[in-house]
C-alpha cells in the first residue's frame, strides 16, 4: 500500500485509539503516523494469492496467515513500531481480541512505487530484527522476482528467485510457494510501468 507521512507525534495508546475510529489505516513509526492510501489491482491480486495459497497449505497446522488488516507490533528499546504487512505468517498467535501480531515468522510485501524506499529499507531494517522471523519475502509486480530474505545461524541470507517454474522453499513452516501461484493471473510486461526500471536494478 501507499503511504505519506504526517508530522503528527502522538503516543502509542493515542495511535491505538485513533485507529479504533479511523475510516483509513495509519502506520505507526516511533510516535510518527503515516497514512495508508489504496493499492493496484495487480498488487492486491499478488497479495491475495500469496494468502489464498498459504491458507490452503496452513489449514489444520499452527501457523497460519494473516492479511494487511492485522498490524505487527513492534516494541523494542529503540523501535516502537505498527506496521501493516501485505501478509505475516504467525505461529504463536497474539490474545484473537488483540489488533495486532507479535511473533510473525513469515512477512510478506509486495513492492509499490510509493512504498519501496519504505519496504527496503526502514522496514526491512525493522522487520530483521524481529526474533521470531525466519524469511522477509518481497515481491516485484512487473516481473515474476522474489527476493528473500532468510535467518540462518550466520544471520541473513538473501536469496533471489525469478521464473514462475520456481518454488519458494518455506521449509520452517513445512511448505513450497510456487511462484506460479503468486503470480496467477498476473499480467507481466517487459519493463515496469510504474516507475523506470533502473528503480528495480538493486533490491
Amino acid at each position: 500500500m501507499s503511504s505519506a507521512e504526517i508530522p503528527d507525534y502522538i503516543s502509542v495508546e493515542e495511535y491505538l485509539a485513533r485507529e479504533e475510529r479511523a475510516l483509513s489505516k495509519s502506520e505507526y513509526v516511533d510516535g510518527r503516523v503515516r497514512a495508508m492510501t489504496g493499492a493496484t489491482n495487480r498488487h492486491n491480486r499478488i497479495v491475495l494469492n500469496c494468502l489464498v495459497k498459504l491458507y490452503n497449505l496452513l489449514q489444520g497446522k499452527p501457523c497460519q496467515p494473516f492479511n494487511s488488516d492485522t498490524k505487527l507490533k513492534i516494541d523494542q528499546a529503540r523501535r516502537k513500531r505498527y506496521y501493516y504487512p501485505d501478509a505475516q505468517v504467525v505461529c504463536q498467535q497474539s490474545d484473537p481480541l488483540r489488533v495486532y501480531q507479535e511473533q510473525p515468522v513469515l512477512i510478506i510485501e509486495v513492492l509499490s512505487p510509493s512504498t519501496r524506499r519504505y519496504d527496503l529499507d526502514e522496514k526491512k531494517e525493522a522487520y530483521l530484527s524481529v526474533p521470531s522471523l525466519e524469511c522477509y519475502l518481497v515481491l516485484e509486480q512487473h516481473q515474476p522476482i522474489a527476493v528473500l530474505l532468510r535467518r540462518t545461524s550466520e544471520g541473513w541470507a538473501k536469496d533471489v528467485i525469478q521464473g514462475v517454474e520456481h518454488n519458494i522453499d518455506l521449509a520452517f513452516i513445512g511448505c513450497d510457494l510456487p511462484m506460479r501461484d503468486i503470480y496467477l493471473g498476473v499480467e507481466f510486461t517487459d519493463t515496469c510501468v510504474q516507475e523506470p526500471d533502473p528503480q528495480y536494478e538493486q533490491l
